[in-house]
């Protein structure tokens, strides 16, 4: 017979951040340049230290060699890549698909983030690539990726990265699905990651002739962080596809931005089953159905994607409604050179605090940030940060987003600094406040180079609550 609860002890609600593991596969990938972005928002001024270190080609039981280390919590703080040396291209663990062999190679590039104390607090990490605009975010390790977008027929060029940053090796699982459904044969068991070290899989031999595809990376054994690049030419970096959440029944797609163009909407349906969704844009002028957006029937076991012509010049959230569980990303025209587009994904409301590393001064180009409420009015405080100055030196701004709308605006160097100067953002939801989605957008020469999804940057972690009960040992 089960023992019944008897107590409930005493325990705090949540513990303060004390470490943080950030990854990020692009400088030194494939030969190409680029760096590092980092800033925090601590709760305090306590002391703390972050290294950053390349990750090996072959791996290793302790982190690589240290590329920079950094000690000013509350400011930014950039750090430039060199090119990774080359390395061998030998083949690894792979499964042989109706394509041929998967291949894995020594990875080239890679860096790790290990951050402690304050700066560990509210942490955001952001690649930039050659020309210095940010890239992508650099992720945490975890157990579990999703990836939607353009197939091969759009990026003839499509690579997977898998990076391990714990002292152990890690083993990953890749499926694949596309417009032609789940690729039988495409599951990659069993594909060794060495700690500290990054490998990588050329996919597009595997997806050849597909209109869009959905990657789903798992761990069965340790951490990983994924990464997948699309270009469609070789010789140009193009984009990174951003990690979307995993597929649920209802999510929304923070940070399209006003500029011109088509969007379109990568969306799978990972499940048997088939599914019905339906798609609200949150817009300056509201919530309205987009043209496209209503009675979609979609089938199980599949990558499609979704026109969206009516979204063309407006700012906006995308809130997806399903019958089951799907996950999906939004792409629209611009993006790095080679790249298929500018991506935005699947993200959950800001919590505490977001940060945004690396916005560019008047002369790298421009940033915007794009809020909005799906529920309930919303209200942020925005502050700026710089290498030189750290959060709470400049005046902060508040921004009011009514309920069901989507307010734009403009991020700019903090008053007094260098207008040249790039600089970090710091987002606040306030007291009261409804659920706030938001997207950093970064544009040059008026043609967008990334949407970032801003990213909850905790000071604290939620804790369980603990019960004094035997049914946990009871069978």
């Amino acid at each position: 017979m089960a023992v019944a609860q008897t107590a409930q002890l005493t325990s705090p609600r949540r513990a303060a951040v004390s470490s943080a593991i950030r990854v990020c596969p692009g400088p030194g990938f494939a030969g190409a340049g680029g760096g590092v972005a980092i800033a925090t928002a601590p709760a305090s001024a306590a002391a703390g230290h972050a290294v950053l270190s390349r990750l090996s080609a072959t791996g290793s039981t302790a982190a690589g060699a240290t590329v920079s280390s950094v000690n000013e919590p509350g400011k930014l703080v950039t750090t430039a890549a060199s090119e990774a040396p080359a390395t061998p291209r030998t083949q690894g663990s792979g499964q042989r698909t109706d394509g041929g062999a998967v291949m894995t190679a020594p990875g080239r590039g890679g860096i790790m983030i290990s951050a402690t104390g304050s700066m560990a607090q509210g942490l955001e990490a952001e690649q930039t690539g050659p020309t210095g605009l940010v890239t992508a975010r650099c992720a945490e390790p975890g157990t579990d990726f999703w990836f939607v977008g353009p197939g091969q027929q759009s990026a003839s060029d499509i690579e997977l990265a898998l990076m391990d940053a714990d002292d152990q090796q890690a083993d990953a699982q890749v499926t694949a699905l596309t417009d032609s459904g789940p690729l039988l044969t495409s599951t990659d068991t069993g594909v060794v990651v060495p700690a500290h070290a990054m490998v990588t899989q050329p996919l597009s031999q595997l997806l050849e002739r597909s209109r869009f595809v959905a990657l789903h990376v798992s761990a069965s054994l340790g951490r990983v962080i994924a990464a997948v690049r699309e270009t469609s030419n070789g010789s140009q970096p193009g984009g990174w596809l951003p990690v979307t959440e995993a597929p649920a029944k209802r999510f929304v797609l923070p940070g399209l931005p006003g500029t011109a163009g088509a969007r379109e909407l990568y969306i799978v349906v990972p499940g048997a089953s088939n599914a019905q969704v339906r798609l609200t844009a949150v817009t300056p002028r509201g919530i309205y159905q987009p043209t496209g957006g209503s009675g979609l029937d979609l089938p199980g076991g599949s990558a499609v994607g979704v026109p969206l012509p009516s979204l063309g010049g407006i700012p906006a959230a995308i809130e997806v409604s399903s019958s089951v569980p799907v996950t999906a990303v939004v792409t629209v025209p611009g993006g790095a050179a080679g790249s298929p587009g500018a991506f935005t994904a699947a993200a959950p409301p800001v919590r505490e605090q977001g940060v945004m590393a690396d916005l560019p001064g008047s002369a790298g180009g421009t940033a915007e940030l794009v809020l909005s409420a799906t529920a309930g009015a919303a209200s942020v405080r925005i502050a700026e940060a710089t290498s030189a100055a750290a959060l709470g030196s400049f005046p902060s701004r508040v921004v009011q987003v009514p309920a069901g709308h989507t307010v734009v605006t403009a991020l700019r160097p903090p008053p007094g600094s260098a207008a040249a100067a790039a600089f970090a953002a710091v987002i606040t939801p306030l007291t009261g406040s409804g659920p706030v989605y938001a997207g950093s957008v970064i544009s040059s020469a008026s043609t967008v180079q990334s949407i970032l999804p801003v990213a909850s940057s905790l000071t604290w972690v939620p804790l369980p609550t603990v019960h004094n009960t035997h049914t946990a040992v009871l069978p």
